[in-house]
């Protein structure tokens, strides 16, 4: 008697397409994706912990709005910025020369669109680490943490990266050692805390529903469009999200939006083997991989409603 063979899951199932684009890519990547309407979901590693750095920021952002909904601060309130002092950074006040003056909501904009350090740490003094860690709790993002600020972030790879400087981050014995890339020990999350946190701010359940629209719009600024914009280059198509990098690090979390109503939060997190600074293709399989995920949302969606 011949007997017959078990049946082989399917290869090209879209999990495999997704580890297969992270391989091409020479990184290591975890993903989830959720239908933020239906609740459908597609995960590859979405309860891994992952170092959030400027992703973090959106915590901070959806802090500011919560408090200011309770009447304990106005976003129109200014704060003055001294040209001495400021965290390190390449955009925003973090690269300006003179004194500047604004509002929590400007400075808001800078750090949402530009992932300006600086007006980060503005708006972290007034905020306070402990009322982003009691807003994650309250959201029930169990496993995410603000362990420090982003200043202190950026000062612990300059301390770990020693007396060599940026340059030496290009050495793989300085990757190792630094802190910085620990979950443990420093700001963390998972992809799938980080789009519970989106759901939330899509449906308005993270605030009142004028502050989540205000978070919204600020996510739909950010400039940087060569990560999760990438993978959906359609002038109907709307993308709002937020990076993070670090040495070998490049995340990215955000909301796809299609005309026809459909939304979906999407979270990516990587890690590459190579410690060059200037990496395209590991910025590229971020979208790459939420377009993988969300066509397969979409598609099962489809197969659920019939013609």
């Amino acid at each position: 008697m011949t007997e017959t063979p078990a049946p082989h899951p399917p290869r090209d199932h879209p999990r495999d397409r997704i580890r297969a684009a992270f391989a091409e890519a020479g990184v290591t990547g975890w993903l989830h994706a959720e239908d933020i309407d239906s609740g459908a979901r597609l995960d590859v590693g979405a309860d891994q912990p992952v170092v959030t750095a400027s992703v973090h920021k959106l915590c901070l952002l959806v802090a500011l709005h919560r408090r200011a909904e309770a009447g304990e601060l106005d976003l129109t309130d200014q704060t003055e910025c001294p040209r001495e002092g400021r965290t390190a950074g390449p955009t925003g006040l973090s690269a300006m020369l003179d004194p500047a003056r604004l509002s929590l909501r400007d400075a808001a904009y800078l750090m949402m669109a530009v992932s300006d350090n600086t007006a980060a740490e503005l708006l972290l003094a007034r905020v306070g680490l402990d009322a982003v860690n009691d807003t994650t709790r309250r959201l029930g993002l169990t496993r995410t943490h603000a362990a420090h600020s982003f200043g202190a972030f950026v000062a612990s790879i300059r301390e770990d990266a020693g007396p060599g400087g940026p340059r030496a981050l290009a050495d793989p014995r300085v990757i190792a050692r630094l802190r910085a890339l620990d979950p443990a020990r420093t700001n963390r999350s998972t992809p799938r805390d980080m789009t519970r946190l989106l759901g939330a701010i899509w449906r308005d359940e993270a605030c009142a529903p004028e502050h989540c629209a205000a978070v919204r719009r600020l996510l739909g600024l950010q400039v940087w469009p060569h990560r999760l914009a990438s993978g959906f280059p359609f002038d109907d198509v709307h993308v709002a999200g937020k990076t993070g990098s670090a040495p070998t690090l490049r995340n990215e979390v955000g909301v796809v939006e299609y005309p026809d109503r459909g939304r979906y939060a999407v979270a990516v997190f990587t890690r590459a083997a190579s410690p060059a600074a200037a990496l395209p293709a590991a910025d590229a399989v971020i979208g790459t991989a939420a377009r993988i995920a969300v066509d397969a949302l979409r598609a099962a969606a489809a197969a659920r409603t019939g013609p």
